[in-house]
C-alpha cells in the first residue's frame, strides 16, 4: 500500500516535529491531539521552526506554504481512518497508549501499520492491544525531530519483515538515519542515555557537583553538546522518570533505580523546559 496520507498522534513536542517532517517529505498529514489548543499549539512550534528556517534562507517561503498545505489538524481519532500510516506519539504512559491502540485498532483499516514513539514501552506490550501485532512497530524519534537525524525502529516479536522494512523506507524519506533495535525495555538510545542522566541526578543528589559543574564535566570532558541535567530538562523530567521506571521494571535490576531527586522535581511539577522550571529555570 503507498503511503500518502500520515497521522500523528499527539501534538506536542515530539508530535509537532514528527508532523513537520512528515510534511516536509511531501506527505498529507493529520495531527491529532485531545483538546484544539493543544493543536493549536503544535502548529506555532511548526510555525516558528519553518519561518526560522526561511530567515536563514534553508527553505523559501513558498515551501513554508505548501508544507502547512499539507497538514490537516484533528481532535479526533477517528480522523484516522483516513490515513495510511499512523505513528502515536503521545503522553509516555502505558495506559494511555494502550487505550489510543485499542481504538486505532478499531478505527483503522486492517491493512493499516500502526506505530508508537514510545521511549521504552516493549512494543510487544503495545502490540498485544491490537488484533495486528504484526503490523505494530516502534518508530522513535530523537528530540527535536526536526535536527535529529535518528530514527529507532524496534520490531516486535510479532512484526513482519514487510511491516519494518515499510517503516525503514518511511524514516529514510523523512531525511533520517534508521537503526535497528530489538525489543528490550528502553531499546538502545534510553537504555544507555537514561541511566546516563539518571546518575547526573544521583550527583546532584549526593552533593558531589553543582548543576552546572555536572553539565560542564560533560559537555567539555566528554564532548557531549548539552549536559544531562540540561538534557533531561530539554526531554521532560516526567518523561525520564517514566523511561527509568520502565527499565526498573522491565530488568529488575538496581541499576536502573531512579533517583529520589528525579522524582521529588516531578512531583512538585517542576518538569523542566516546558513547565519553565527542572534543573535550571527557563
Amino acid at each position: 500500500m503507498a503511503i500518502k496520507t500520515f497521522g500523528v498522534i499527539g501534538a506536542g513536542q515530539m508530535g509537532a516535529g514528527i508532523t513537520q517532517v512528515a510534511a516536509m517529505s511531501g506527505l498529507e498529514v493529520i495531527m491529532n491531539d485531545i483538546k484544539p489548543e493543544f493543536v493549536e499549539k503544535g502548529l506555532e512550534s511548526i510555525t516558528k521552526i519553518l519561518g526560522r528556517n526561511v530567515e536563514k534562507g534553508k527553505i523559501s517561503g513558498e515551501d513554508k506554504n505548501a508544507v502547512f498545505g499539507r497538514i490537516k489538524t484533528s481532535v479526533s481519532l477517528q480522523d484516522m481512518a483516513s490515513a495510511d500510516y499512523v505513528v502515536e506519539a503521545a503522553t509516555e504512559n502505558e495506559e494511555i497508549k494502550y487505550q489510543i491502540f485499542k481504538d486505532l485498532d478499531e478505527i483503522c483499516n486492517e491493512q493499516i501499520i500502526l506505530a508508537t514513539n514510545t521511549s521504552s514501552i516493549p512494543i510487544g506490550r503495545i502490540a498485544t492491544q491490537t488484533r495486528r501485532p504484526e503490523k505494530v512497530i516502534g518508530m522513535h524519534f530523537m528530540n527535536p525531530v526536526p535536527v535529529m537525524k535518528l530514527v529507532e525502529v524496534i520490531p516486535g516479536i510479532a512484526t513482519s519483515d514487510e511491516t519494518l522494512q515499510i517503516t525503514w523506507d518511511l524514516a529514510e524519506k523523512f531525511g533520517k538515519t534508521p537503526a535497528k533495535a530489538n525489543d528490550y525495555p528502553g531499546f538502545i538510545a534510553n537504555r544507555i542515555l537514561l541511566p546516563m542522566i539518571n546518575e547526573a541526578v544521583y550527583c546532584l543528589y549526593h552533593g558531589v557537583g553543582t548543576r552546572e559543574d555536572i553539565d560542564t564535566v560533560m559537555k567539555l570532558g566528554m564532548n557531549h553538546p548539552m549536559g544531562p541535567l540540561a538534557l533531561a530538562d530539554l526531554i521532560g523530567l516526567d518523561t525520564c522518570l517514566a523511561i527509568m521506571e520502565t527499565l526498573y521494571d522491565g530488568f529488575k535490576d538496581s541499576k536502573y533505580r531512579p533517583c529520589p531527586l528525579l522524582r521529588k522535581y516531578v512531583e512538585a511539577g517542576w518538569l523542566g523546559r516546558k513547565t519553565k522550571k527542572g534543573f535550571y529555570e527557563y
